[in-house]
């Protein structure tokens, strides 16, 4: 059986507040985009797990692979037989775009849908956001408001499909540990909630993204792709998620990779 665990990016990301915990209290949007990986599992022939990655390679072992850690989770309740784990990497991984959490929750998913365990998409959020407090959305996989440490959802009604998609990955890794050091929480004056009310292109001086303000002056890199997708045109541009891709929402079709040499530059097309 398999599947095509998705990207997300993120429409606004205030940080809030430091909690007890040393988390922080966060609002944001998760949006979904078509960016996929592929993910299979097969009944193993020799009675043991196996795992097996092609694409773009992750700096782990398999035991620290979240979809292997989510095969681990669901055997604490279940009795799963050994499989054979094949994932294809196609989401950068160190961008902000969830790649991982998704990874984890589609192999949730299918391990339900394929041993027929008859768990809800709350039964499998509850489950999920014990691999990361993100993966519950890839569960519901759709527009979603999101607080706590991202892990309460509200559905939210939002839609920039209109709008043709650029997204750009520089070479550059950030880990999330390293992108929360120097966050300074404020309490924003307009909930994202309020301020995608309106059209996209009335975001650009209201919908932010916190991590930016610590990102940037670390990595300038970033801050000019995000210059440059508004000179090319953009009518919002922003950092996903702690970076460290930016994608652009443009009013026309473009095709702008010759202009970001050296990085993932993908494009989501209107067929």
């Amino acid at each position: 059986m398999i599947s095509f665990p998705n990207a997300k990016i993120n429409l606004g990301l205030n940080i809030i507040s430091k909690r007890a915990d040393g988390y922080h209290n966060l609002e944001t949007v998760f949006y979904p985009v078509n960016i996929q990986d592929a993910l299979e599992i097969v009944l193993a022939k020799d009675g043991k797990d196996s795992f097996i990655e092609a694409g773009m390679r992750v700096d782990s072992s398999p035991d620290n692979n979240l979809v292997m850690k989510a095969l681990k989770l669901m055997r604490e309740y279940y009795d799963i037989p050994p499989v054979e784990v094949h994932l294809l990497k196609k989401i950068p991984f160190g961008a902000g775009l969830g790649g991982g959490s998704s990874d984890a929750s589609f192999m949730l998913k299918l391990l339900n849908e394929e041993f027929m365990l008859k768990l809800s998409d709350n039964d499998l959020a509850r489950l999920a956001v014990r691999l990361g407090a993100d993966c519950p959305f890839f569960i519901y996989n759709r527009p979603m408001f999101a607080t706590g440490i991202g892990e309460q959802l509200e559905p939210i009604r939002v839609s920039i499909e209109k709008y043709h998609l650029v997204l750009v990955k520089p070479d550059i890794h950030i880990p999330t540990r390293d992108a929360f050091a120097l966050i300074k929480p404020r309490k924003p004056e307009l909930s994202i909630k309020d301020i995608l009310i309106f059209p996209a292109s009335d975001w650009k001086d209201s919908l932010w993204n916190d991590f930016e303000d610590s990102i940037f002056p670390q990595y300038p890199e970033i801050a000019r792709i995000k210059k440059r997708l508004y000179d090319m045109g953009a009518v919002y541009a922003s950092m996903s998620g702690s970076g460290s891709s930016i994608y652009g929402l443009f009013e026309e079709e473009t095709d702008l990779a010759s202009y970001f040499p050296g990085c993932y530059v993908w494009e989501e097309r209107k067929y």
